[in-house]
């Protein structure tokens, strides 16, 4: 009921889509009409022309080319009203499903972060992909029959009713039947798309996670755990598919064979009544009867023969309004001011936080860091160091406590001004498949050539890239050249490096680079945190002994806060002890 309840509300809110083009829906409406009234015709002429020469007793030439004549130009009206229907139901179903993705992506990029760290990032590539091509097929292949077939339904309904009222009834009969049968298999299979659906979701995630790390599946040689886990998932996708096929595929046969239930009634009353001698009925008044049963009823067939198409395509929608009923990141404050040439000066004050309520993570955080200070944060994993960086940009709220910039609270900053004034340099690097020139000015699109290369050269990226063929202009990524892990740490370092931003997160910024390299990332790195408010999360003593407070976290809370030497001198503390577990070898 659930089920059905979330389908039907997902239909309503597409349809709006839909009436977004108010001409084609128009010109499909008397298009359909004309056709409707065509096909129809076209069974009129038949069966008074079939009466009219047996009336005779002969061939009348004459009239059967002014017959024939007749159909051909009916005919042609037929296929070019049918063949604009198309051109216009596919115009209507794309375009429509254009906006429905252009607005589910829109509000992809408004909800908030733990939405990505929750759900399967394939899963959500797969409602873009699988499931509104679905939706366009579907759309496109009732929007082709809808107009046309309903006017066929109504037209022939009017002529049927004019040469027998009797024989109209035995085509009614047969109608309400098809339709319940449609609709008990509709009902009880709907579910099973749903299921279906979800599992085409979980294993486009499922692969694009094995894809994306296949060099650590092989190192770990999980191959073959991976093939059973693909393996289990496409058996469930198999078994609930099979259900949804099987179930949606009766639709089809059995409205037909209630349909060939009609054409006998028809052949059965007719000729009873021919017999007994009724004056209103004739051969061709049978033969068109016959003719116009099939077509009341083939609308109804058709319908159901694509019956899957639609109930996938439900599924999909379902799915896609999924990600459109998702809570947005709450919006700006009335009163929320931009921030603009931040001094640096950020306070915690007394924060909470924690991802699960039964799992508290940072508590009664206290931190104070001076305009152009390097804050430096070690502890072991879990400790709570990234969380910070995710509470300061913004990306979780805190439950209690205040976080401020120049003795503002983040609150009532834009969120877009806030991150715009940090500059990120993480661990997992990130670069689209595009040029070189585009992936360094993400941050800053109008930077100069000049600007470019003073960042390639801090960086110690320039003669790599000037060595490449188009420079600058050369492609990276799948579509491109392939770069080493290092060399992409250094390009995102670069990025942020012309991006120019007044305050600096660095979360384990050298850790893909060589020795040498690394020490001339840091000589660059000084350079650009000078005068930069710098928070930086690290497991290399050489990121984090110039820093100008070290903070150690243990369980979400600071247990010391001092200079490296200061740390060092307290034999009993924690940084000594994490000093003497992880830094001591580095030296």
């Amino acid at each position: 009921m659930k089920t059905k309840k979330r389908t039907s509300n997902s239909l309503n809110r597409f349809m709006p889509y839909l009436l977004r083009y108010p001409k084609e829906m128009t010109a499909a409406v008397i298009l359909g009409i004309l056709s409707g009234l065509t096909t129809v015709l076209m069974t009129y002429y038949m069966g008074k022309s079939v009466d009219t020469m047996i009336a005779k007793g002969h061939v009348n030439f004459m009239l059967l080319f002014h017959f024939l004549s007749s159909l051909a130009g009916i005919l042609m009206i037929t296929v070019i009203s049918q063949w604009l229907i198309q051109r216009l139901g596919n115009r209507v179903s794309y375009l429509s499903v254009a906006e429905l993705r252009k607005d589910a992506f829109a509000h992809l990029n408004r909800l908030p972060l733990n939405y990505y760290d929750q759900t399967s990032h394939g899963n959500i590539v797969s409602r873009f992909t699988n499931d509104m091509d679905n939706i366009s097929v579907a759309c496109s292949a009732v929007f082709n029959q809808l107009f046309s077939g309903l006017s066929v339904v109504v037209i022939a309904f009017f002529f049927m009713l004019k040469l027998s009222p009797l024989l109209t009834v035995v085509v009614l009969i047969a109608t309400p039947i098809i339709f319940l049968v449609n609709w008990l298999v509709t009902t009880s299979s709907q579910k099973n798309f749903s299921a279906q659906q979800k599992i085409v979701g979980e294993i486009s995630g499922f692969v694009t996670e094995m894809v994306g790390n296949q060099k650590i599946v092989k190192a770990f040689q999980q191959e073959n755990v991976s093939q059973q886990r693909f393996e289990a998932l496409n058996q469930q996708l198999y078994v609930r598919g099979q259900k949804a096929q099987f179930s949606s595929s009766l639709t089809n046969p059995l409205s037909r064979f209630i349909d060939h239930l009609a054409y006998l009634s028809i052949g059965l009353v007719g000729g009873l009544l021919l017999l007994s001698g009724n004056q209103t009925i004739t051969i061709g008044v049978i033969s068109s009867f016959t003719i116009y049963s099939s077509q009341f009823s083939k609308p109804f067939i058709e319908l159901s023969g694509i019956t899957t198409q639609i109930q996938t395509a439900l599924a999909g929608l379902d799915r896609t309004f999924e990600i459109i009923n998702q809570s947005e990141e709450k919006t700006d404050g009335p009163h929320s001011f931009v921030l603009n040439d931040a001094k640096g000066k950020v306070i915690f004050d007394h924060v909470d936080f924690s991802y699960t309520p039964s799992k508290p993570l940072i508590q009664d955080f206290n931190l104070t860091a001076f305009p152009g200070e390097t804050i430096a944060i070690v502890g072991k994993t879990g400790a709570g160091k990234s969380t910070l960086v995710n509470l300061l940009m913004r990306f979780y709220e805190v439950d209690s406590g205040q976080i401020s910039i120049d003795g503002h609270p983040i609150t009532q900053i834009t969120r877009d001004s806030l991150r715009k004034s940090f500059g990120m340099v993480l661990q997992d690097t990130w670069l689209f498949d595009s040029t070189i020139r585009d992936n360094l000015t993400y941050g800053n699109p109008e930077a100069t050539d000049a600007q470019i290369n003073a960042a390639m050269n801090k960086a110690y990226i320039f003669d790599f890239v000037t060595r490449l063929p188009e420079g600058l202009d050369t492609l990276i990524g799948a579509s491109g050249i392939k770069i080493s892990e290092g060399q992409r740490q250094l390009m995102t370092i670069a990025r942020t490096m012309i991006s120019d931003p007044p305050m600096l997160i660095l979360d384990e910024a050298t850790s893909s680079v060589d020795t040498l390299t690394e020490k001339n990332i840091q000589d660059a790195f000084l350079q650009m945190m000078n005068g930069r408010t710098s928070f930086v999360i690290a497991h290399r003593l050489s990121t984090i002994k110039n820093a100008d407070k070290i903070l150690v976290m243990e369980q979400g809370s600071v247990v010391e806060i001092g200079s490296h030497d200061e740390l060092i001198d307290k034999k009993d503390g924690y940084y000594h002890a994490l000093y003497e577990a992880q830094f001591k070898n580095q030296l």
